[in-house]
């Protein structure tokens, strides 16, 4: 169980984060939505203390994961897997070493430093890269893969690390469609398989929707809706997300990372249209 209480984060005289309590039980996918500047990117990093909290406290299995330090809060921050948004991968480094550096605090600090890997942590990371489709780079240097296989490798990475949760910060923000899917689809597989935690900041409606059982909504540094999927009305969107300059809520259609882009109903009603699938593009 992760517990945050009354959890806040000021930058000088701004508050990133207001008072945030939720509990997150073992196994949950969770989602949190938001505009931008609304905390979300501040929260997960304050969970993995790679930021401070100004107050508040955060507990994991009865630990108080605020106070830890030294080998303590590396040993958190190795069981609570972070994947980023712009990847963090060494671009000159080659595949399969990126993902063996998962294992960086599961070992002495000299053999990471010289490369030097068992045989079974190689064969480990070949698994990861199997499970997410992308054994076939694992020789290539990161820095020459699309975007889309460089997340792959950030999951492979993560899963090197035997995390208990999983943190991915708008893991899919960067990406096309498909490969959106791809990414959010190996998020899924972890935790139904592994039943982990996995707790991911999103842009978009209908991705947290389809593939998370909760969803956050922040605003302002505030939680201002917590609840399932089928919950998340127009009016709950409304409160997260604020209004148009004509007092409008948002269209949805625009926070969109669906590959199937239908044509409007009058479209194909005066030209015999179906829906068009695009994908892949």
């Amino acid at each position: 169980m992760l517990e945050l209480n009354e959890l806040t984060r000021r930058f000088g005289g701004k508050t990133a984060v207001d008072c945030v309590t939720l509990n997150a039980p073992q196994g949950q996918m969770v989602g949190i939505i938001g505009r931008s500047g609304a905390g979300k990117s501040t929260l997960l990093r304050m969970i993995n203390r790679l930021q401070e909290p100004t107050s508040g406290s955060i507990q994991f299995s009865g630990v108080e994961v605020s106070a830890l330090r030294g080998e303590a809060l590396r040993n958190w921050q190795r069981d609570c897997a972070m994947i980023f948004q712009q990847f963090n991968l060494v671009p000159r480094l080659d595949v399969l070493t990126n993902v063996m550096l998962g294992r960086l605090n599961h070992r002495p600090t000299m053999l990471s430093l010289l490369n030097i890997f068992s045989r079974d942590e190689r064969i480990h990371a070949i698994a990861a890269l199997e499970r997410l489709g992308i054994e076939q780079t694992a020789l290539q240097t990161a820095g020459t893969l699309s975007g889309g296989q460089q997340q792959r490798v950030a999951i492979a990475r993560a899963l090197m690390q035997n995390p208990k949760m999983v943190l991915a910060d708008e893991p899919i923000a960067s990406l096309d469609p498909l490969n959106a899917k791809i990414v959010m689809d190996a998020l899924r597989d972890i935790n139904e398989r592994e039943g982990i935690t996995v707790i991911t900041n999103l842009h978009t409606l209908d991705t947290a929707r389809n593939y998370c059982e909760r969803i956050v909504g922040m605003a302002a540094g505030r939680v201002v809706f917590d609840g399932k999927p089928s919950e998340l009305t127009a009016a709950a969107v409304k409160e997260i997300y604020g209004t148009d300059k004509d007092g409008a809520g948002i269209d949805e259609t625009m926070t969109s990372t669906s590959i199937n882009m239908p044509v409007p109903a009058t479209a194909q009603a005066s030209v015999g249209l179906q829906p068009v699938a695009l994908v892949g593009l």
